[in-house]
């Protein structure tokens, strides 16, 4: 029989759609049922590369991840990687298809329908449930009309959807009511059943809150589901959970290595922070635009980046590139990965305008290299060991671009092919590389920091998270209705 499905769509971004989606996928995962994810439409610079050799949400591969299945092109056929403000990269079933412009793009959206659809059905074909999640707010009716990411998919595939509120951020009533009020009747019978999200304190006190918005909408209460703390263990969907991050991160820095981010616009694959954010003896501090790079600082890590040139004319105007050279001249340290390290270059040419209108720019000069951005972007899993201690790692490409110069005699990485990647300057206090997913890999991890002077733990990075993904599962089965949902699901 082919699978049964049901869609969580939320009443705006950051409501904890992604993560309630995760737990429920381990959940059901350890039940034995075949699960997969599948998100129609994702807005995200933060990616990963398949086993089939495409790239999808980060958000979809940790789901994937959830449900102990391979992570494939079509659980996220459609994927939009922001490169400005109004403009984005569109990646159609893991495979770059060109680039629009946001008004460009719903008119495009009609077209994607048949590849959201394809996809759907073939994961239909070999899974038991499929948990489908929305993207945005549901109640965007002013983009209605082509949509493919909420309850435009929902009726095309005839999938019935739970609507998430979140709590925490106030206004939960009046976003759920509201949504069920502005939207088309026939739009407003998919949606079958909510949850509320992220309940902080005496749950009691929202009882009544609950019975309204039954009262009001008709839907059936599915959970009212108490705040996850452990949620910032795992990787975020897009930028807005390194806001929170934001907020916390220079707390409890004293005898902790230091590791200064610089928060450019396009930040893209900042996952590759999250084990060293779990390190106890390790530090890093999210700098926002507006402030220095603090002094204290012991490494300075650029991160990758979906608009490499206009995100270092970033850099510049808040004063970064002083900061960051001033650093190594104090005998600090800086880290480049993929768009980080592109910046550390001494030029950035992009001659077929593939993130804007060509041009050639010059870098920070720290490494000996320059790069040419082209039109091909690699994508691979990779695995190999660092080149000066032979730990080793597992992780991902994800670039476009081509890096020559001396300073790749030095170079950072060795894959088990034999081929090199990356550069490390004259002195050693510069390095980049680019690949992604480098300090998930643990003996890589240890070996890095100890370079730095600091001690790991020692704890297996891989282990932490999936230990999260199974108390968010029973978290979510202690305050969900597990056999509502599974009655809902057609």
């Amino acid at each position: 029989m082919p699978a049964r499905a049901l869609m969580f769509s939320g009443t705006g971004s950051d409501v904890g759609k992604s993560l309630i989606v995760a737990g429920l996928c381990r959940l059901f995962a350890n039940r034995g049922t075949r699960v997969v994810p599948f998100k129609p439409q994702n807005m995200s610079n933060n990616a990963a590369v398949t086993a089939d050799g495409g790239e999808i949400g980060r958000a979809q591969a940790l789901q994937a991840r959830a449900a102990r299945v391979a992570p494939s092109v079509h659980m996220n056929p459609v994927l939009l990687k922001p490169q400005s403000e109004t403009g984005a990269q569109i990646i159609v079933q893991g495979r770059m298809a060109g680039s629009a412009g946001a008004r460009e793009f719903q008119t495009k959206k009609r077209d994607l329908m048949s590849a959201v659809l394809g996809s759907f059905a073939r994961l239909k074909a070999d899974a038991d449930l499929i948990l489908v999640e929305g993207a945005g707010s549901a109640s965007e009716i002013n983009l209605r009309a082509n949509d493919i990411a909420n309850i435009g998919f929902a009726r095309a595939a005839d999938v019935p959807v739970v609507l998430i509120g979140d709590i925490d951020r106030g206004g939960v009533i009046a976003s759920l009511v509201g949504t069920k009020h502005v939207l088309d009747p026939g739009d407003a019978a998919m949606i079958r059943g909510f949850i509320v999200n992220k309940m902080r304190g005496d749950a009691s006190l929202f009882a009544d809150g609950m019975a309204a918005i039954e009262r009001l909408t008709q839907w059936v209460p599915i959970g009212l589901v108490p705040y996850f703390d452990e949620a910032r263990k795992l990787p975020a969907e897009d930028a807005l959970g390194l806001r929170d991050l934001l907020k916390s991160c220079s707390s409890e820095r004293v005898g902790k290595l230091m590791i200064a981010v610089p928060m450019l616009p396009r930040i893209s694959n900042f996952d590759d922070l999250d084990p060293l954010r779990n390190e106890p003896n390790v530090s890093v501090e999210l700098v926002d635009r507006g402030r220095p790079i603090p002094a204290d600082t012991d490494l300075i890590l650029l991160p990758g980046s979906k608009a490499t040139i206009d995100d270092l004319a970033v850099l510049r105007a808040e004063g970064w590139d002083i900061d960051i050279k001033a650093h190594v001249r104090r005998g600090g340290r800086v880290l480049g990965l993929c768009g980080g390290y592109q910046m550390l270059g001494k030029y950035i040419s992009d001659p077929h305008g593939i993130e804007g209108p060509a041009r050639s720019v010059e870098a920070l000069g720290l490494l000996d290299v320059e790069t040419e951005l082209g039109s091909e972007k690699r994508l691979a899993n990779v695995e190999g060991t660092l080149y000066a201690s032979g730990a080793a790692f597992t992780g991902y490409e994800m670039h476009v671009g081509k890096t020559t110069g001396s300073d790749l005699d030095r170079p950072f990485l060795t894959f088990t092919d034999g081929r090199h990647d990356g550069a490390v300057s004259r002195n050693g206090r510069v390095a980049g590389c680019y690949v992604h997913g480098l300090f998930s890999s643990d003996a890589a991890r240890a070996a890095f920091l100890s370079k730095l002077g600091t001690e790991p733990s020692g704890e297996s990075y891989e282990a932490l998270v999936d230990g999260v993904l199974d108390r968010l599962a029973e978290h979510l089965a202690e305050h969900i209705d597990i056999d509502c949902l599974l009655t809902l699901a057609r």
